[in-house]
């Protein structure tokens, strides 16, 4: 399925721009009259019937729209350390656009050692990528930002843990404290904190899915056999759920960048006995979060 995407969008007509437009009609060979499939990166797809054919400025006329195509039930926000060789975090950046996040917030710890990063190179990935994993959304990039900015900023304090939903979870877990608040935080570090032993990435979704999302949780595989849209067009907007994972840098978080985040909410998770890369690891929890919460 050929995708090409637009932001310019006037009722029912549909421009692509000159980058676009060159693919359209130089590369893939379309014309007027041609019917071709266009996203809008926030969900949506249109179908369209080309007015026009020229090489830089294509317009095309809407035939249907399908709102939600191909959405994930979740919303996925990783805040992750851009790795000293770009090259790696822009493969990440890629493979995870792929299985689906929602937004990418590149974050500069006290370790880091790459401390730029080229928003716009990231965003021509994400539309790529959007646009061959079929995808109707693409993925927000966001500036960087320090980790400890971020802790404070990016993600609301830890809200009432006194939410009558942490009745859903086992006494004898520990979690009642951490996981029945929203949306879920993880943090993945290589070191213990005595007072917040770090738990698996699936065991704290599990978890937190069984404290906010209940039914979701006891209906298991079985709730998931519909397509990802029905899903989303089942749960109302605050019933999606929300996941923010923050990866540290090559050289990990310092301890003080940890303890800010175990102040603010975040459960500390640990990725198993393998020394992972910085993109590896961050691409493990997009996993993780996706086979939970999809398959």
């Amino acid at each position: 399925m050929e995708l090409f995407y637009s932001n310019n969008i006037d009722g029912e007509i549909v421009r692509l721009d000159e980058e676009e437009s060159g693919h359209c009609v130089r590369v893939l060979r379309h014309r007027s009259g041609d019917e071709i499939s266009v996203i809008d990166g926030r969900g949506t797809l249109l179908r369209c019937r080309m007015t026009g054919d020229r090489p830089k400025a294509v317009e095309a006329e809407v035939i249907s729209r399908i709102e939600g195509w191909n959405a994930l039930p979740y919303r996925l926000t990783m805040a992750v350390c851009p790795t000293k060789n770009i090259d790696r975090y822009e493969w990440f950046v890629e493979k995870a656009t792929e299985m689906g996040v929602g937004s990418i917030i590149p974050v500069i710890g006290e370790h880091s050692e790459r401390r730029v990063v080229k928003t716009q190179r990231l965003e021509k990935i994400v539309l790529s990528a959007a646009k061959q994993s079929l995808k109707g959304a693409i993925p927000e990039i966001a500036e960087p930002v320090s980790v400890k900015d971020f802790i404070k900023t990016g993600v609301a304090a830890s809200s009432d843990v006194s939410d009558p939903l942490s009745q859903n979870i086992p006494a004898d877990t520990g979690m009642e404290e951490d996981i029945a608040t929203m949306p879920l935080r993880l943090i993945a570090c290589c070191f213990e904190n005595a007072d917040h032993p770090r738990r698996s990435v699936r065991e704290a979704l599990v978890e937190w899915l069984r404290a906010n999302f209940p039914a979701l949780a006891e209906a298991g595989v079985e709730a998931y056999e519909e397509n990802a849209a029905a899903r989303v067009g089942r749960l109302s907007d605050g019933d999606i759920p929300e996941v923010t994972v923050l990866i540290g840098p090559e050289g990990d978080f310092s301890e003080d960048e940890l303890h800010g985040a175990l102040e603010r909410g975040f459960i500390p998770v640990h990725l198993g006995p393998s020394r992972l890369r910085t993109e590896t690891a961050a691409l493990l929890c997009v996993e993780e979060v996706y086979a939970a919460l999809t398959l």
